[in-house]
């Protein structure tokens, strides 16, 4: 597997995952009526965010991230970043490496720390890799989420210094 810089060729196979895990409705907020250009636009930021694949050597987009500034401004010495896996390729260390590759670049890049916004408190399998990456829960906005399978669930906010 080889984690490499978004292409513009590759947006089928990222766009079939991102749907795939919106449409799942246990792991992310986004509005299920996006168009695709909609997708698009929130999936593939521009400068000075990042997004990237996880490619197998086969060619086979096996998951994907974007990273950049949590917040504009006086916020933008904090990083974010978001993490998409086909269900395909879920357990085999996809997300893991996708996540190292994004700390690193936070960490080149001189952002201060990581937050993320909203992870979902039944997705204990994100949870616990961003715990073993090194995050922390800081808090947890009760039934802030409304997962298909469990209802109303909290989100927890993560944050690692660097």
């Amino acid at each position: 597997m080889k984690i490499r810089a978004f292409e513009d060729t590759d947006w089928p196979a990222v766009y079939e995952i991102v749907r795939e895990v919106i449409d799942g409705g246990e792991t992310y907020a986004y509005d299920p009526d996006w168009t695709e250009q909609r997708t698009r636009e929130v999936w593939v930021e521009p400068a000075p965010s990042i997004t990237v694949v996880a490619v197998h050597d086969d060619g086979t987009v096996l998951g994907t991230a974007h990273s950049g500034p949590n917040r504009p401004g006086r916020g933008s010495h904090v990083a974010t970043a978001s993490f998409m896996v086909s269900s395909k390729a879920r357990g085999q260390g996809v997300g893991r490496a996708l996540g190292e590759y994004v700390l690193a670049w936070a960490r080149s890049g001189g952002y201060h720390g990581m937050q993320f916004n909203a992870v979902v408190e039944t997705n204990t399998v994100a949870v616990k890799l961003w715990q073993s990456l090194g995050f922390a829960t800081i808090g947890i906005v009760p039934e802030a989420f409304d997962s298909k399978a469990h209802g109303l669930v909290g989100l927890h906010v993560m944050y690692q210094k660097f």
